[in-house]
């Protein structure tokens, strides 16, 4: 995730973007779209792991863990899918 961040502020220092279409042409182009998918599978992971292993640590009765992981797990699911719907949307 470090090495995206520091390819994305070059990339955006060494050319800056001041309109709407010159960052959507920017995201828009097939290796920015696959560098920022995988920056979010990268995220997305690393949120669920870090999540679980604190629910697996700490909530005690296996009921209310159980939930909890639940939630998050849908909470994940539900930010993979709108991460989905906003790069479907930039393509059309």
């Amino acid at each position: 995730m470090l090495i995206f961040v520091v390819f994305v502020l070059g990339v955006f220092i060494g050319r800056p973007l001041y309109a709407y279409a010159g960052w959507k042409a920017s995201v828009g182009h097939p290796a920015m779209t696959f560098a920022i998918l995988l920056f979010f599978v990268a995220l997305l992971s690393h949120l669920w792991v870090g999540l679980r292993d604190v629910l697996l640590d700490y909530a005690r009765p296996a009921g209310v863990r159980r939930a909890l992981l639940g939630l998050v797990t849908a909470g994940v699911i539900g930010m993979a899918g709108w991460i989905a719907w906003i790069f479907l949307r930039l393509q059309a």
